[in-house]
C-alpha cells in the first residue's frame, strides 16, 4: 500500500492535524482534504470513499474523523488495519477527543504517526512499541541518574567524615604542641601541620575523589607554605562543619578509621563492620525474559575485591570455597598466582614477598555465567493480561522464588500502564503505588524468601490491550550470593597464622525485565 497522508478533522471538514508521507505540494494536500466533506453522502456512513485518483479511508471518533488518504491501488484490508492502529494511537496521546486536546498534543500525534508509516509504507509495529518509541524512555539514563545520586550522597558522607577527622586531629595536635612547649618553657602561639592531610579533593563531576588516611606526625620543622593550616588562624574546620549544618546536613559521629570507598554503584550502602582485611563479593545479574516464557538473556558477572587497611597484613593468602556446579567461568587477576588458585583455591600473589596494595580496593577474582536454561532464573514473574468485555484488560501477575536459598529484599516490579489510565486493584500481596506522571504501577515486596516465596496481584485497567503492560522491570538486592563462592580463611604467608577478616556480599539485579 502507499499511504499519502493521515489527518484528524472535524465532522464539518476542518483539518486539525495532517501528516503527509510522500512528496506533495501544499495546495495539492489542502485540495484533497477540502474535497473529503463534499464526498460524504448525507444520512449514510461508509468506511471509505473514492475519487478518480485517491481513496479516503476514515473512522468516526465522537465529533472527529480519523482520515487516511491512499492511492486507489492500495489494499483496502491493509488500509483498514492501519486505520484502526491510527485510531488507537489518538486516545493514548489525548485524554479527550476534542479539537483543543488534539491541537495541544499535535506534535506527539505527528511523532506517533511517523512511527506507523515511513515513506508511505506501513511499519511492522504495534501500539506498545509506538508508546515506547515516542516516550524515549532510557534505562541507561535511569541507571546513570541512580549512580550519580548515590555518588553525591557518598561524597557528602566523606565530607562529614573528613570534617570530624580534621577537627579531632587539630585538637590532638594542639594538646601535644601545648604540652611540649610548656615543658620547654615556651608559650604556644598556634599549631600547624602539613603532612597530615593528603589529596582532599571534592569535585563537581559525578566521580568521587579519594581521601587517603594518613595519621598526623608532630614535627619541629615549620609547615610548608602550601599546607593546610589548622589552629593558627582558628576556625577552618569549624567553619566547614557549621556551613554543612547551615545547609541542613546532619553531622553524625563517624569512626575516623573507616576506609574510603571506591566509585559508588547502585546497590545498598554497606552496614558490615570492616576489619583490617575486608572482602567484598558482588554478584550482578542481567536478565531478559519473554512474556510467554523462555530466557532471551541471562548473564551473571561477579567480582571479589580485597581491601587491606593495615600495611603489616599485606602478605596474605585467601582461602576460598567454590561449590558451584553450573559451570561459572572464573578468572583471576594477572598478578595472582593462577596455579595456587587451581590447585588449592587460594588467592595469593605470584611473588609471595610482595604485599597487596594498602588502603586500595583490589579486584582479585571475577566470574561470569551465561545460559539459556530457565532453571537458572532466581525469581520468575508471570504476567497474564486478558481483555474483558468493557474494552479494557484484567491483569493477573504472580511471582515465585525458584532458588529458595536466596533472600531477596526490596523487591519491586514496575508495570507500565496506558497513558492516563488508572488501575483498579482487586488483590495484592504486598504494597503497590500508582505513578500517574510516569504511567506506571509499582508492586513492592519488602522480602522474598522461603517463607514468602510466592505471591500474586490482580488489577484491571480500562481502555487497554495486553501489550500495554510490557515490558515489566524487576529490581531487588540480596546479601546471599548467587554464585556459591565464599571465603573460608585468611592467613599470612610467612607463618600461616590466621588473620581476622570481614566479608560483605551483595547480589542485585542490574537489569531484569520481561518483554
Amino acid at each position: 500500500m502507499v499511504l499519502i497522508a493521515a489527518a484528524v478533522c472535524t465532522k464539518v471538514g476542518k483539518t486539525i492535524v495532517s501528516r503527509q508521507f510522500v512528496e506533495m505540494t501544499k495546495a495539492r494536500i489542502e485540495g484533497l482534504l477540502a474535497a473529503f466533506p463534499k464526498l460524504m453522502t448525507p444520512g449514510k456512513q461508509h468506511t471509505f470513499v473514492e475519487t478518480d485518483s485517491v481513496r479516503y479511508v476514515y473512522q468516526p471518533m465522537e465529533k472527529l474523523y480519523m482520515l487516511l488518504i491512499t492511492t486507489k491501488a492500495s489494499n483496502i484490508l491493509e488500509d483498514l488495519e492501519t486505520l484502526r492502529l491510527f485510531s488507537k494511537v489518538i486516545p493514548e496521546c489525548c485524554r479527550n477527543l476534542d479539537e483543543r486536546e488534539i491541537l495541544d498534543n499535535a506534535f506527539n500525534l505527528i511523532f506517533a504517526f511517523d512511527e506507523i508509516v515511513a515513506l508511505g509504507y506501513r511499519e511492522s509495529v504495534n501500539l506498545a512499541q509506538i508508546k515506547t518509541f515516542v516516550e524515549m524512555d532510557s534505562h541507561e539514563e535511569k541507571v546513570f541518574q541512580a549512580v550519580r545520586q548515590t555518588q553525591e550522597r557518598e561524597a557528602k558522607m566523606k565530607m562529614r567524615e573528613k570534617a570530624k577527622e580534621l577537627q579531632r586531629q587539630r585538637m590532638e595536635s594542639a594538646k601535644k604542641g601545648m604540652s611540649s612547649m610548656r615543658s620547654s618553657g615556651f608559650t604556644p602561639g598556634g599549631d600547624s601541620f602539613g603532612s597530615g592531610i593528603s589529596n582532599l579533593t571534592i569535585g563537581s563531576t559525578p566521580s568521587i575523589s579519594t581521601v587517603n588516611d594518613v595519621k598526623p606526625t608532630p614535627t619541629k620543622a615549620p609547615a610548608p607554605r602550601n599546607a593546610m593550616k589548622l589552629g593558627g588562624k582558628g576556625k577552618d574546620v569549624d567553619t566547614f562543619v557549621d556551613q554543612l549544618k547551615n545547609e541542613g546536613e546532619k553531622i553524625a559521629s563517624v569512626p575516623a578509621q573507616a576506609p574510603a570507598q571506591g566509585i559508588a554503584k547502585p546497590k545498598p550502602v554497606s552496614d558490615v563492620p570492616m576489619e583490617d582485611i575486608h572482602l567484598h563479593i558482588e554478584d550482578k545479574l542481567v536478565v531478559r525474559l519473554g512474556r510467554d516464557g523462555g530466557v532471551q538473556k541471562f548473564e551473571l558477572s561477579g567480582l571479589l575485591t580485597l581491601r587491606i587497611s593495615d600495611e603489616k597484613l599485606g602478605r596474605i593468602r585467601v582461602q576460598l570455597e567454590n561449590r558451584d556446579q553450573r559451570g561459572i567461568q572464573l578468572q583471576t587477576h594477572p598478578n595472582v598466582d593462577k596455579e595456587l588458585f587451581k590447585t588449592k583455591t587460594q588467592i595469593g600473589l605470584k611473588n609471595p614477598a610482595k604485599p597487596f596494595p594498602h588502603n586500595t580496593d583490589v579486584g582479585v577474582l571475577k566470574w561470569r555465567f551465561q545460559t539459556q536454561e530457565e532453571n537458572a532464573i532466581p525469581l520468575t514473574i508471570n504476567c497474564w493480561p486478558s481483555e474483558n468485555g468493557d474494552g479494557g484488560c484484567d491483569v493477573n501477575i504472580e511471582y515465585e522464588l525458584e532458588h529458595t536459598h536466596l533472600e531477596l529484599r526490596d523487591v519491586t516490579i514496575t508495570i507500565p500502564l496506558p497513558i492516563g489510565a488508572v488501575p483498579s486493584i482487586a488483590e495484592c500481596d504486598g504494597d503497590y503505588n500508582h505513578d500517574s506522571r510516569k504511567n506506571t504501577l509499582t508492586w513492592s515486596l519488602p522480602i522474598v524468601d522461603v517463607n514468602n516465596k510466592a505471591g500474586s496481584m490482580e488489577f484491571s485497567v480500562p481502555a487497554s490491550i495486553p501489550g500495554d503492560f510490557f515490558p515489566l522491570n524487576v529490581a531487588f538486592v540480596s546479601k546471599t550470593p548467587y554464585a556459591d563462592i565464599k571465603a573460608l580463611d585468611v592467613a599470612q604467608v610467612d607463618d600461616d597464622m590466621t588473620v581476622k577478616f570481614s566479608t560483605e556480599t551483595v547480589f542485585y539485579a542490574e537489569k531484569y525485565e520481561i518483554v
